[in-house]
């Protein structure tokens, strides 16, 4: 891939947007020395903070690179799922949730196990949420975004001396989100994602903007389509960049994948992608702790809902230039596939497999669809050794499977920026993007600084210490965090993890369905005793890695339903036993905000779910 031009203006905008961010973060943060001020904003944050905080909190590297690279691919449309999907369960949780979280007066997730189930179960999500947040997300997170700055600007050295790498990327993201997380906490970071949040949303905008203005002015000649042939035809070069997307694009431009798919099968619509979306929205302490630090929970619920309503934009921002991208680029993505080691490895290995005169490694192939759309000679030669293979083998369960790819899909934002998006507005994007990073990084850290001081050191190290020594644990745990993250960061490319991406999803079957039905069984069952919550999130470990180990050909999304539903009826079998025996516990109500609900953020959930469900309707 050609080198990125990066302009004087270019790194005035990028330079001036980040100190911005961070003076306004340190600002806004200063005063208060408290740990509810620290760790909750003081329990003060309006609406529109906590709206724009949850988006900035969950749009990473992960959306711009993973989601719209998987737009690319044959996924399209169909990966908006965890974009729109997520809008019903804000809705669900700002009503469901943050009444009982807010009525309690928590400052993190597992301290609310602790009211309705006991202290075990408390430790256990608090160790279990610690080793997520600093063995695997704050790394993933740094490294995803080093990994940009690296793609972007890989071999450039400032003032002679220092390189832009991995390395250096992830320290320079590490540094600036400890910096003013350690100095104001959460409010810190509400204030500087309300200016990441909006950057956010006005970068992709302009994105798509961009690559539709491109796809108008382009000859139907010289764009790509995984429809075929027959998506071209009668489509005139002086139709619009819409009427070209919506044509080019007509079979990805769907939600409805088969079963079959190992990503998002259509049963994953149904249960398996509501679990990681309830976890993640609903129970995930570095997203959930804006929304305890509510001024009131009318505030909150409208803030949440406001976040919901952000989600229904997203893909248009991000998953339509990510196809967008293929029609234009493909071309480039293809080159990019051909220079990558790791892609080429796996068509050498099937030249080899298949040229030899007996099947003795069960190993079949999968042909990326960009690639059978132009060789369907190619994809007919694959498919029939496939079918040698599984019948060599004794059935499909039987053999490992592995994608060739015809096309590096991953480098379609990057390719965006560089070929579309003009001087001054460039810095002002890249900017936006390393803010996403440090706006989840920032988030992370806060919370896992957090769980470490409410659940773990309070409770168990220093029971009744003063407020300005939990506020220092706070700090200490932040810059902790921050250097094990980037230490653990730039090793997280090992190939065995198979992307860093898919080896997140993957990680969290082992913790969501756990947590998550231990606290929809404790909301609805109220006699459910307090050994099942112990159980139940002890249980779900085990039982995913089996599921995993006996069922790979399943979807994750899919084996991460089996185990909800499981944890849940070993819950039920328990509470059958020792339930008629268990005094039902009443949660605390803290009375320190208003608890009164808001009429309106109803009616705006209301709405909110109804586009979702429209929006459904017409791309199903």
């Amino acid at each position: 891939m050609e080198e990125m031009t990066f302009s004087t203006l270019d790194l005035v905008v990028f330079i001036g947007f980040i100190v911005l961010v961070i003076g306004i973060g340190t600002l806004k943060g200063r005063g208060g020395e408290t740990s509810k001020d620290y760790f909750l904003a003081g329990r003060g944050l309006s609406w529109w903070l906590i709206g724009f905080s949850l988006i900035a909190a969950n749009i990473s590297t992960e959306q711009f690179v993973g989601m719209s690279g998987q737009a690319a691919g044959y996924l399209g449309l169909a990966i908006a799922s965890y974009e729109w999907m997520a809008a019903v369960t804000l809705v669900v949780c700002a009503f469901v949730f943050l009444p009982k979280f807010l009525q309690a007066g928590i400052y993190t997730i597992p301290e609310f196990l602790e009211y309705r189930y006991n202290a075990a179960s408390r430790t256990i999500m608090a160790v279990l949420t610690m080793i997520i947040y600093v063995g695997v997300t704050i790394a993933a997170v740094i490294y995803s975004g080093a990994l940009v700055i690296d793609t972007l600007f890989g071999g450039t050295v400032i003032l002679g001396v220092i390189p832009i790498n991995v390395t250096t990327g992830a320290w320079a993201i590490g540094i600036i989100a400890a910096g003013y997380v350690t100095f104001g906490g959460l409010k810190a970071c509400a204030w500087a994602d309300l200016l990441q949040g909006s950057a956010l949303i006005a970068g992709g905008a302009v994105i798509t903007w961009y690559a539709f203005n491109k796809l108008g002015v382009s000859p139907v000649a010289d764009l790509a389509s995984t429809a075929g042939a027959q998506a071209i035809e009668g489509l005139s070069d002086d139709a619009s960049g819409i009427k070209k997307f919506f044509v080019l694009n007509s079979d990805k431009l769907h939600m409805k994948l088969p079963i079959t798919d190992k990503i998002i099968p259509w049963t994953a619509l149904c249960v398996g992608l509501w679990i990681p979306n309830f976890y993640y929205w609903g129970l995930n302490q570095y997203i959930t702790q804006r929304t305890l630090g509510s001024k009131s929970l009318a505030q909150g619920q409208k803030g949440v809902v406001f976040a919901a309503a952000l989600k229904l934009i997203i893909p248009f921002i991000i998953v339509f230039p990510g196809i967008a991208a293929f029609n234009l680029y493909s071309g480039e993505m293809k080159a990019e596939a051909e220079k990558d080691a790791k892609i080429q490895e796996a068509w050498t290995e099937y030249e080899t497999l298949s040229a030899a005169a007996t099947v003795e490694v069960f190993t079949t192939f999968e042909l990326d669809k960009g690639v059978s759309v132009s060789d369907p000679a190619l994809a007919a030669e694959i498919d029939a050794y496939n079918s040698r293979v599984i019948e060599a083998a004794g059935g499909k369960e039987t053999v490992n499977s592995k994608n060739l790819l015809g096309y590096k899909y991953d480098t379609a934002f990057a390719l965006l920026i560089r070929k579309l998006v003009p001087e001054g507005m460039r810095g002002f994007i890249l900017a936006a993007i390393l803010g996403a990073v440090v706006s989840s990084l920032a988030s992370m850290l806060n919370s896992a600084a957090t769980i470490f001081t409410m659940d773990l050191y309070l409770k168990y190290i220093k029971p009744g210490a003063a407020q300005k020594s939990l506020v220092s644990v706070g700090r200490i745990c932040v810059l902790c965090f921050a250097v094990i993250g980037c230490l653990i960061a730039p090793v997280l490319n090992h190939p065995k993890l198979g992307g860093i991406f898919t080896f997140i999803q993957e990680f969290q079957g082992y913790i969501s369905p756990g947590i998550l039905a231990v606290f929809v069984f404790g909301l609805i069952v109220k006699k459910a005793p307090p050994v099942s919550g112990v159980v139940g999130l002890l249980l779900n470990p085990p039982m995913y890695f089996i599921l995993a180990r006996a069922l790979p050909t399943w979807s994750f999304l899919d084996r991460m339903a089996v185990s909800f539903f499981c944890v849940l009826f070993v819950m039920g079998v328990l509470t059958a036993i020792y339930g008629g025996k268990t005094k039902i516990k009443e949660l605390p109500v803290s009375g320190e905000i208003s608890l009164e609900s808001s009429g309106v953020a109803k009616v705006a959930g209301a709405v909110v779910i109804t586009c979702t469900l429209v929006l459904y309707y017409i791309f199903w």
